[in-house]
């Protein structure tokens, strides 16, 4: 079954936008990791991931990722308040949310990778997963505002698709899990044994009465065994099958043919010996591959000890040319390391005048609106003087003439 992925955004207010990415057929994603598409948040490309098996851990683990870095200028950065959730569909409030803020740099991203455990997000129970459909939900916000995006905002801000009739087919699909999912049982090993070894008892003391063509398929299945090597059939695990052969053949009535009690007995005692013998013919292989396996390593380890001697003897020479190299090198390592250090002291001296001036710079731009107030004021007042030095001058002019 296809995955389908759609990818949805709104604004939840003026600071916040909303990013939903609605995951369908989510139990069949066979891929490590799934992507979102694009999303564009002030001019900058960003981009959702998810792990649906765990990046390495049993949770689902989600990230964001700077889309267009390679495209973004050298030392760009951009902040940004982050809300990350997977929605509980049947009740909202209960949704996993995660929430954090941080500066983001080219190339840069940032998750979590333990975000959901896998065994909550397959609960049928829960409504992580309602019709094999995640809702995934990305908060956004780059304004610098503490505490902008939260919990209770998340889960109190709905999407307008789970309001229209789409909703009403997820919630047919909710009541129908919440009415039909049963929680498996979880057996343990001790349960499984000790049922099978009753089942086993109950059939044993069955009087099953076997046919005799059923005595000569399963003495066709001893003599398929013994055409085996004995290491074959060890390795094979068909001790199993074999079992039930020799169970057919010592409940088999054998009055009706040739065959003796003694020999059928015989027989059945071979059963023990074909085990015993194929383990002894398993033990023998494996110390004779066990053999060979550490004369390989004692070859090798013979190789490697010889080029570890040559080898030693070539980096001893070059060590002692290095050894001379730096005695030549030393009084230029010294005059080096003066002039590391008289930069250091004239990086540290441009650090505290950037300090002064930042100070300064800050504090002018605190001052910065009370002078434009002033300039805005003096800039009226100008107009007036000139207006008022226009009509002096007109006034001398005008007595001029009438003089």
């Amino acid at each position: 079954m296809e995955v389908k992925s759609k990818f949805e955004c709104m604004d939840v207010n003026e600071k916040i936008r909303k990013f939903t990415w609605r995951i369908e057929n989510f139990s069949t994603i066979k891929d490590k990791m799934l992507y979102s598409e694009d999303f564009i948040v002030d001019d900058n490309k960003w981009r959702l991931s998810i792990y649906p098996k765990g990046n390495n851990v049993d949770y689902l683990s989600i990230y964001l990722y700077v889309a267009n870095s390679i495209t973004l200028p050298s030392g760009w950065s951009g902040y940004a308040q982050i809300g990350f959730a997977v929605i509980d569909q049947i009740d909202r409030r209960t949704s996993i949310t995660q929430v954090t803020s941080r500066l983001f740099v080219a190339k840069d991203g940032w998750g979590l990778p333990s975000f959901l455990p896998l065994n909550e997000l397959h609960d049928p129970k829960r409504g992580y997963l309602v019709n094999d459909t995640c809702l995934v939900e990305a908060y956004f916000s780059t304004d610098r505002t503490k505490a902008l995006i939260s919990h209770e905002l998340i889960v109190e801000t709905g999407s307008d698709k789970l309001k229209t009739v789409e909703a009403a087919c997820d919630k047919a699909a909710i009541d129908d899990q919440k009415t039909t999912a049963i929680e498996p049982e979880v057996s343990t090993e001790e349960d499984m044994k000790t049922f099978f070894s009753s089942l086993e008892s109950e059939l044993s003391s069955s009087k099953t009465v076997f046919s005799r063509e059923e005595a000569k398929e399963a003495l066709a299945k001893v003599e398929e065994a013994l055409i085996m090597t004995p290491a074959n059939f060890y390795e094979s695990g068909k001790f199993s099958s074999l079992k039930q052969a020799f169970k057919i053949l010592a409940s088999f009535d054998c009055s009706s043919t040739t065959l003796t009690i003694e020999h059928k007995h015989m027989l059945l005692d071979m059963e023990e010996s074909i085990k015993e013998v194929a383990g002894r013919a398993d033990k023998a292989e494996k110390d004779k591959k066990h053999l060979t396996e550490k004369e390989s390593i004692k070859l090798t380890l013979t190789r490697n000890l010889d080029g570890n001697v040559i080898r030693y003897k070539e980096v001893e020479s070059e060590v002692k040319q290095i050894e001379q190299k730096l005695a030549v090198f030393h009084e230029q390592v010294e005059e080096a390391q003066k002039k590391r250090e008289n930069m250091l002291g004239e990086r540290e001296g441009i650090f505290r005048n950037s300090k002064e001036m930042k100070a300064e710079l800050d504090a002018l731009r605190k001052e910065w609106s009370e002078y434009e107030a002033k300039a805005k004021v003096a800039e009226e007042e100008a107009k007036t003087v000139e207006a008022e030095w226009g009509r002096m001058k007109h006034f001398v002019s005008s007595t001029k003439r009438k003089i």
